[in-house]
């Protein structure tokens, strides 16, 4: 099996695959395919270790934690060797990121149910359309919001990745001779670098198998699980404040998308006072007509010009 190691919020399977996540903006949901917006900097993971002993829980050595904040959108990003890639399977609670289909870690090749690292360089949500995903962005579980709870009527929650390397004898034992420096793939593209709810679609091809199905060794992978929380069980489950986010409305502002009062859910409010939450409304005062007062036009103030 696959060793796993943690280490500056990178996952490293084996000795060549390492597993980061990333933010960005949620791009509009509105009916409309975007390019890949930016990468906004990491996700700080925390593993069982770190958080046991503040929140006792079922979960097995390699569970992960990640906070994600409502305004921003969760991609994954894949460092892998280019003359030895990895199979990778990646799932949303039960289900399968790229079919739908119930998750396990058995790899299927009608239809193709995983990524091939290298040449895959990013996953930013669930495959929806040829050329096309839905990012992932956090929904809270029970709610019937999830791509899980559409499909399978129930929540588990959290994000899945399971690692396989390649059988022997398909690629080299050890690192071949350094060739001169060329243009990564990343380089080439341009891209800076709870439950799961499917996002706004933005344009991005998820390859076929350039190897074929035998190439991979499915009695050696592992796998890891990554709990997904909102601000307030972060804080609950580590015993501090959340991570800052660098995402604001402004970030929004500046890439042209629109922001949504939603996004402030770690903001607190005012609460309403008794004086003013006993105001009823112009429909309640007028029992519910939509009709504008008969009111001469000398008395309607115009609106002040900007």
């Amino acid at each position: 099996m696959l060793p796993v190691n943690v280490a500056s919020h990178h996952v490293t399977f084996g000795t060549r695959f390492t597993l980061y996540f990333l933010r960005t903006l949620r791009v509009p949901d509105d009916d409309k395919s975007y390019p890949l917006p930016p990468g906004l900097g990491e996700f700080l993971i925390f593993t069982t270790e770190q958080i046991k002993g503040i929140k006792p829980g079922n979960w097995s050595a390699n569970d992960l934690f990640l906070c994600l904040y409502q305004r921003e959108a969760l991609w994954l990003g894949f460092d892998a060797a280019q003359w030895k890639p990895n199979a990778v399977k990646v799932g949303a609670g039960e289900i399968n990121v790229l079919t739908g289909d119930t998750w396990n870690n058995t790899l299927h090749s009608d239809p193709q149910d995983y990524l091939v690292c290298p040449p895959q360089p990013w996953l930013d949500g669930f495959k929806t359309g040829d050329g096309i995903v839905r990012q992932f962005v956090a929904a809270p579980l029970d709610s019937n919001v999830t791509v899980e709870s559409q499909l399978t009527g129930r929540d588990v929650g959290g994000l899945r990745v399971t690692v396989f390397e390649p059988r022997s004898g398909h690629f080299p034992d050890s690192r071949p001779p350094p060739k001169p420096p060329t243009t990564s793939l990343q380089e080439q593209i341009g891209r800076e670098s709870l439950g799961l709810a499917a996002g706004g679609e933005i344009r991005q091809k998820i390859y076929a198998d350039p190897y074929g199905l035998e190439t991979w060794d499915d009695e050696n992978y592992n796998s890891v699980l990554i709990h997904i929380l909102n601000s307030t069980e972060y804080a609950q489950f580590t015993g501090s404040e959340p991570p800052p986010t660098p995402i604001s409305a402004e970030t929004y502002t500046q890439c042209g998308f629109p922001w949504y009062e939603t996004y402030d859910e770690d903001r607190p409010g005012l609460p309403a006072t008794t004086r003013l939450g006993a105001v009823k409304s112009f429909n309640q005062q007028t029992g519910g007509s939509d009709e504008t007062l008969d009111v001469p036009d000398w008395q309607i103030k115009p609106a002040k010009k900007m």
